[in-house]
């Protein structure tokens, strides 16, 4: 999904949460300016359902979840607030919680080309400041490749990258899949 500014008066992180509750849309929040998110296209949609059906029976066994989509996230006490295309968190306070999660140890960003720098960049910096966070996935959306950002000691994060014909692995969940399985059902659009 693809998060476009918004002309919104500033909001606190308090105004903000009861404001976005009674939106329709879903709405990111950034220190306090508000971002509209906007549909993505079919195969990005099919890559973030594809790697949902497959973390599915594996986080079941461990006692976590994975939201797709619609799921907020805190990246920062009381700052910002996102909608990632798939979280996963094994945290009980999360388990239980009905507004956002604060403990992620996964997430997945599927990238399409308006917002591959963005997700790379400021939203990845933002990410990074979340202590549980231990795995950041970017997907492309136009073509067979994963990056994979594990966080090691202090600010180091090391980063894997993953083509056809491979398996991404997640050693945070002990996860494995194959490339082919992320992508199932996706076209490319062919370039000349």
């Amino acid at each position: 999904m693809i998060a476009e500014p918004q002309n919104y008066r500033k909001m606190s992180p308090e105004e903000y949460l009861e404001w976005e509750a009674k939106q329709e849309l879903r709405y990111e929040y950034i220190d306090g300016e508000i971002f509209a998110m906007t549909g993505g296209t079919i195969p990005h949609s099919k890559i973030y359902l594809n790697f949902y059906r497959a973390l599915f029976p594996h986080l079941s066994q461990r006692g976590c979840e994975a939201y797709v989509a619609d799921v907020k996230v805190q990246a920062n006490e009381n700052s910002r607030y996102f909608y990632p295309d798939l979280v996963v968190t094994c945290h009980p306070d999360d388990l239980k919680s009905r507004d956002f999660i604060q403990h992620p140890k996964v997430i997945v960003e599927v990238l399409s080309p308006s917002t591959a720098s963005y997700d790379r960049g400021d939203k990845f910096k933002y990410y990074r400041q979340i202590p549980s966070l231990q795995e950041y996935v970017l997907v492309d959306s136009e073509s067979n490749s994963v990056e994979i950002y594990r966080r090691r000691e202090g600010k180091m994060w090391l980063c894997n990258f993953y083509e056809a014909g491979e398996a991404i692995a997640l050693e945070s969940i002990e996860f494995e899949c194959p490339m082919e399985l992320l992508y199932e059902g996706v076209t490319f659009e062919v370039r000349s």
